[in-house]
């Protein structure tokens, strides 16, 4: 009887253990479906997601930074594949090998140490940027715990100093921080990848596991400079600067068809594939940034008031004696005195006594709305970092004497840039285009028509006798090619006033004269010495440079006797 009583509970006890055994089954299967399969609160999404977020990495691919051309398919700025090379200062500090990494990184070990020492509770830092590839390989096959490679692009610029200041440079992260780098850094700088590794617990990539997104590259950007005239130049600016003793020069052709700058070359000059460590100013865009009183280079523009007053001719006679005139409390003198002489003759002489009369005449308002339709005092509108507009002052009221200087180009202000642009009017028929630091790719600008084409015709003939043999600027003239022009000598400004003995020397030129293909204008800032007049300092390097300009262009050679009768003999000796 007890043993049937017996027997009862042990199946009890039995299907216990059983049940017990099949709800801890049941327990486990349902952890094992909950973490693996089902989505819920900590299931398997919440553990991927930690996983994750201990060994997966997300990695930017570097995107490909368009390249800068000049105008014949010539690279002017390019980018190449370099490997910078980092560390976890946490899994280098106390490695044993410092000393053999410091030997290939060619660096001190105590500035290796020091430099871990200040990044002691990061987990990142940079040990070389921009390495070759070769080099970088050195250093990584030797792999040492906690230093890795990254693959980037580091920018090259083949026409170094030569187009510097132009093109501008990029900082060591590829963003542009100069020039027309940064004018327009959003074109060029493309749009960089994603990608997704797998790391272990010492930083080491195990796995790549895929692209999310792939890098897309910047695009190219064609410029209107022509990397031959830029080389040209620059030789002769650099050459004429040298030789002058002067602080600074630049130059500026424009095509007279286009308004495309055809070459800007600016000295002092830097390197911008080296530490980029030239002073501010061998940085700076000189022909775009720094402005000049332009002087007797205005001369040309009041002359087109006069055209327009319909009082004046290019053969109108101009009574310059005794030589001298005064206004006010200032005399403006000529060298000598010059007599009975044309207008065409005043500008090819330059007579201080006879712009003086004409602009008493005029009054300052028709020069002034001149001056202000070439823009002066505006702004070329290109982009250009820093781009200046200059000065064309308008004031409510206005000395004698202020209304005079105003006619010879003082008391304003104007880039090269600028003055080219005005000069392009005559060399376009009257007409002034935008201008452009891009290449047109055979779009013709519509400009718009500042003066007639009759009074351009006639300005023509007038710049040409001032390069004739009793002009300013006999020494502009070009072997084979009429040219014209117009010279410029100012005094600088500094902190007093104007300075006794500092000029700026100025030439602003066309050629060829009888069918205007481009606009030069050379400055030369604070020449030494007993030469610093426009005509004998710029002129000579406007000559030069102009000669190669037009063989490298293909222009050929003026014909004689095809300049408008405005360029011909006037009365009172002009040529």
């Amino acid at each position: 009887m007890r043993q049937q009583q017996k027997q009862p509970l042990s199946l009890l006890r039995f299907y216990l253990v059983v049940g017990v055994l099949c709800v801890l089954l049941a327990l486990l299967v349902w952890r094992i479906l909950s973490l693996q399969i089902l989505d819920l609160e900590r299931g398997y999404t919440f553990l991927q997601n930690q996983g994750e977020m201990r060994s997966v990495r997300t990695a930017e691919i570097p995107a490909y930074r368009g390249v800068i051309l000049d105008r014949r398919g010539e690279p002017l700025a390019l980018s190449t594949p370099v490997v910078s090379i980092y560390a976890n200062p946490q899994l280098l500090k106390n490695s044993d090998r410092l000393g053999e990494l410091a030997e290939a990184l060619g660096m001190e070990l105590t500035l290796l140490q020091d430099k871990l020492a200040r990044y002691d509770n990061k987990q990142f830092m940079y040990l070389l940027r921009h390495q070759v590839p070769d080099h970088a390989r050195e250093i990584l096959d030797k792999r040492i715990k906690g230093v890795f490679g990254e693959r980037e692009y580091r920018r090259f610029y083949p026409a170094g100093e030569v187009a510097a200041q132009l093109v501008g440079f990029t900082n060591v992260d590829g963003q542009g921080i100069a020039g027309l780098e940064l004018t327009y850094n959003e074109w060029l700088k493309g749009t960089p990848g994603k990608k997704k590794y797998i790391k272990d617990l010492h930083g080491e990539v195990v796995r790549d596991i895929g692209v999310l997104e792939p890098a897309r590259p910047g695009k190219d950007l064609v410029l209107s400079i022509d990397l031959r005239l830029q080389y040209l130049q620059h030789r002769e600016l650099q050459r004429a600067v040298s030789a002058l003793g002067a602080a600074s020069g630049t130059v500026v052709t424009l095509d007279s068809h286009t308004g495309e700058v055809l070459a800007m070359v600016n000295y002092p000059v830097y390197n911008p594939n080296g530490s980029k460590s030239g002073s501010p100013g061998s940085r700076r865009n000189r022909a775009m940034t720094d402005v000049y009183e332009p002087g007797s280079t205005m001369k040309s523009l009041t002359m087109v008031a006069a055209l327009e007053s319909g009082r004046y001719t290019p053969d109108t006679m101009i009574d310059t004696s005794p030589g001298r005139i005064r206004v006010g409390p200032k005399v403006y003198p000529d060298p000598r005195n010059y007599g009975l002489i044309s207008m065409t003759r005043v500008l090819q002489k330059s007579s201080q006594v006879g712009v003086t009369k004409i602009a008493l005449d005029l009054g300052h308002e028709p020069i002034w709305d001149v001056f202000n339709r070439f823009g002066i005092g505006q702004s070329p509108g290109t982009g250009f970092p820093g781009e200046s507009a200059g000065k064309l002052p308008n004031r409510p009221r206005w000395y004698a004497t202020e209304k005079v200087s105003l006619a010879f180009g003082y008391g304003i202000s104007a880039t090269p840039l600028q003055l080219a642009s005005a000069y392009s009017v005559f060399a376009n028929e009257g007409k002034q285009l935008p201008i452009s630091l891009l290449a047109l790719e055979g779009e013709t600008p519509e400009g718009k028509q500042i003066i007639s084409r009759e009074t351009a015709a006639q300005l023509l003939g007038m710049l040409h006798a001032v390069t004739g043999e009793q002009g300013t600027a006999r020494k502009a003239r070009v072997s084979g090619y009429q040219v014209g022009g117009k010279t410029g000598t100012v005094h600088k400004v500094g902190p007093g006033g104007y300075e006794k003995h500092k000029y700026v020397a100025l030439f602003a030129g066309i050629a060829p004269i009888d069918n205007p293909r481009i606009v030069t204008v050379v400055v030369i800032n604070d020449p030494k010495g007993k030469l610093y007049g426009g005509g004998a300092v710029a002129a000579p390097v406007f000559s030069q440079i102009t000669s190669g300009t037009l063989r490298i262009l293909g222009v050929p050679p003026s014909e004689i006797g095809t300049l408008s009768e405005a360029g011909k003999s006037a009365p009172g000796g002009a040529t």
